[in-house]
């Protein structure tokens, strides 16, 4: 393995985060001391459907190394950088979440990020999420992280957070599960794979962009709600001789945003690697908050009651209701970072615990 980390410098608070002046002052004094490294690493992967194969990892660190590790991970199209900072000034996936004085606040913890495996789009190969589990165990096998105090997953993450924990428990004190279980539910299955259709079908016509771009407004459906859509949207209209839907321009967005930032290869890949979830919740026996959404049409929350009731380790659920669906761990912002805050504390009554005994 080679380690080559390419930056470090300080955070500073996400760019128009609403804060009033004085707070405003108060975060920009502490970020400074918060210290933010980005770099990357070659090992070489087992995969478990396409045989030993040599990937790249790319990864962030935010906070103070020799402070408690926690790894954090969203869904497939998320990625290392969580919020913003001084070295790295593009917005983050989380920074809902992340920053000083925030639920994943890194004063207190050394945030953990990287890449998915295949991310980049030039491993076309199989992969599944006890792949991407292994390659986390690597890389803080070369950060030189014994054990994290908590694994943050959302969507797959949580997927991935699951596989970590059955396969890698000594490593790992509890795991934060958001809006994935252990399984990839038949109908969510089916939907992926009518998406990676229209990629396939626009690639039979020369155009895989457009095909990426329908298979994101076809996904952009699963993760919201009717309810959502029935406030948010008014009643289609006739315009240049045609019928529009009102949620048609907000799609076409989405869309178009998406084929900036995605590579037809890796968003394929990636979507498959969902639908390969399989994991033995009866195999985990460390403390795992599992957290559902009622009006999740991607993961049911029965779903999420099978996996609470076979885990073996401590075990809390939390059922949030949401207009946003399966996207209510970017948009329900006070109920996740309630919910992060007591199962770190969690960690931190245990860490004494044991210190004390």
């Amino acid at each position: 393995m080679s380690l080559a980390p390419t930056a470090s410098t300080f955070d500073h608070a996400a760019p128009g985060e609403r804060v009033d002046v004085l707070d405003s002052i108060a975060r920009a004094v502490s970020h400074e001391a918060v210290p933010a490294l980005r770099g990357e690493c070659d090992i070489e992967l087992d995969l478990r459907h396409a045989g030993r194969r040599r990937v790249t990892l790319r990864y962030e660190l935010l906070g103070d190394r020799r402070q408690p590790a926690v790894f954090v991970a969203g869904g497939i199209s998320a990625h290392r950088h969580l919020t913003a900072s001084n070295a790295f000034a593009e917005s983050g996936w989380w920074t809902q979440q992340v920053g000083t004085g925030r639920a994943l606040d890194p004063q207190e913890q050394c945030l953990v990020a990287f890449d998915w495996v295949g991310a980049d789009g030039t491993l076309d190969a199989p992969l599944d999420p006890s792949d991407q589990a292994d390659a986390i165990a690597a890389l803080l096998d070369v950060l030189g992280i014994a054990r994290l105090r908590a694994f943050v997953g959302c969507s797959y993450g949580a997927m991935v957070g699951l596989q970590f924990a059955a396969r890698h428990a000594q490593r790992l004190d509890q795991l934060v599960a958001i809006s994935g279980v252990h399984r990839a539910h038949p109908y969510a299955s089916a939907w992926r794979a009518l998406q990676r259709r229209a990629v396939a079908l626009g690639a039979l016509q020369c155009d895989e962009t457009h095909g990426l771009a329908l298979a994101r407004q076809l996904a952009i459906l699963s993760y919201r709600t009717p309810e959502e859509f029935a406030a948010r949207f008014d009643a289609a209209e006739v315009s240049e001789g045609r019928v529009r839907v009102g949620a048609e321009d907000y799609l076409d967005h989405c869309g178009a945003t998406y084929v900036e930032r995605t590579s037809p290869t890796a968003y394929l890949r990636l979507s498959e690697s969902i639908d390969l979830q399989v994991v033995d919740p009866t195999a985990i026996r460390i403390p795992v908050t599992v957290v559902a959404v009622a009006d999740d049409r991607l993961v049911p929350v029965s779903d999420a009651y099978d996996l609470v009731e076979r885990l073996r380790g401590e075990t809390r659920l939390r059922v949030l209701r949401s207009l946003y669906g399966h996207d209510a761990f970017l948009k329900e912002e006070a109920a996740i970072a309630t919910i992060l805050r007591e199962a770190l504390e969690d960690c931190i009554a245990a860490e004494r615990t044991e210190v004390a005994a």
